[in-house]
């Protein structure tokens, strides 16, 4: 199993904070590397989040329980960092559920290895500074795709952003993520083709 370095997740969050490999040496040493198999449960429902993680193999879903159903609110994938971040932040249990979708190989800092890390030195609030900053970024960017998007919209932005997806995760998954029925997506890929 990969082991927690600098260079990689110096590689990692480049996209969002460039900074020397040297900065990410200390949040390595508090990473754990932690497994999951399709399906597994890795934050349940109306439980407090204990982690902070970053996604390097394998995919995870968010859900929130409504009207008798799990509805999926976010999907993670390769190189992306995830936690029911407002639980994380609270120490206080959410609604969201968190679910391997597939096997699944995280890097973990727990909310006290974080703050221990934000102790230490300024280093670590720059590498908090970046985590919220990344997990921000990417919520904001779907916020604004519901909003403004169409469904067909939604779909090819997905499809260009993230074509692997279709391969890996179920259409009753990305329907329930586009925000759209089955019937919604059958008639947007008939009229796409």
């Amino acid at each position: 199993m990969e082991q927690p370095t600098a260079k990689r997740i110096k590689e990692i969050f480049d996209p969002f904070y460039k900074a020397d490999v040297s900065l990410w040496t200390a949040f390595a040493e508090y990473l754990h590397p932690r497994t999951f198999k399709k399906n597994d449960i890795i934050k349940e429902y109306h439980k407090t989040e204990k982690y902070l993680n970053i996604l390097i193999s394998g995919s995870v879903a968010h859900f929130v329980h409504a009207n008798e159903k799990d509805t999926c609110i976010n999907l993670y994938y390769e190189e992306q960092i995830f936690s029911d971040y407002l639980s994380f932040l609270t120490q206080v249990p959410n609604v969201i559920k968190t679910q391997a979708l597939e096997d699944t190989i995280v890097w973990s800092i727990s909310h006290q290895d974080l703050n221990n890390l934000y102790a230490r030195s300024a280093t670590g609030i720059f590498i908090g500074k970046s985590l919220s900053d990344a997990m921000f970024i990417r919520k904001q960017s779907e916020q604004i795709s519901l909003l403004t998007l169409s469904p067909t919209e939604r779909y090819l932005k997905l499809i260009s952003e993230r074509p692997e997806i279709f391969q890996r995760t179920s259409l009753k998954i990305i329907c329930s993520y586009l925000g759209i029925t089955a019937e919604s997506l059958s008639r947007i890929r008939k009229k796409i083709s």
